[in-house]
């Protein structure tokens, strides 16, 4: 089938695109506002753009609390959301009125950056510390605004739980990072294999 995204008519139950662009990262977004409030939300229009600088960018559909905060302060952090964490990342998704802290309500631990001012999940396996380079909403091909704003930030700060250092590396195994496809599914990583490179001319 193709169908025309103009005209959306894909005539199917439900618009199959975010489960076409599939698996994303679920980047578990913390901020302070001005006023010291914290917000957790989870994004999963998120992913690593750069390794030199290290640089990371997330999607706001519509301008949300999160969007507000890192507009004030400049600063972010994300936290990896492993399998174990699901339940809580689900829960701090809930539409709470600014000012309320999603770390209480989903029962995590708030923990604090060495670098910025943003809070991070104390339980999960990782967290990346980021200042903000660039914030923009994203345009259509006719010059439209879409409503959908992105932000870019450079990471300036890595936390690692050392429980999920296996021989040097970062096992995803003990992580298995979640990851959004479409509709409402999820799937996590637990079990992965190892790929290389081949060089070029190919070896036949």
């Amino acid at each position: 089938m193709f169908y025309d995204t103009q005209e959306n008519a894909h005539g199917l139950p439900h618009d199959p695109f975010k489960a076409i662009v599939s698996p994303r990262p679920i980047g578990w977004i913390g901020t302070r506002g001005k006023d010291g409030s914290v917000n957790l939300a989870p994004y999963s229009f998120f992913n690593a753009i750069s390794d030199h600088p290290k640089m990371v960018m997330f999607s706001s559909s519509g301008r949300k609390d999160t969007l507000r905060n890192v507009e004030e302060t400049r600063v972010f952090t994300t936290s990896m959301v492993g399998r174990a964490l699901t339940e809580k990342m689900n829960i701090s998704s809930a539409n709470a009125p600014y000012g309320e802290s999603e770390f209480d309500f989903s029962g995590l631990t708030m923990a604090e950056s060495q670098l910025i001012n943003a809070p991070f999940v104390a339980e999960a396996h990782a967290a990346l510390e980021c200042k903000v380079t660039e914030i923009f909403e994203a345009k259509s091909l006719e010059g439209e605004p879409s409503g959908s704003f992105v932000v870019i930030g450079q990471v300036v700060g890595i936390h690692i739980d050392e429980a999920a250092l296996v021989n040097g590396r970062f096992d995803m195994a003990i992580v298995a990072p979640l990851a959004r496809l479409g509709y409402m599914d999820y799937a996590d990583a637990a079990q992965t294999f190892e790929l290389r490179r081949p060089a070029w001319p190919l070896d036949k």
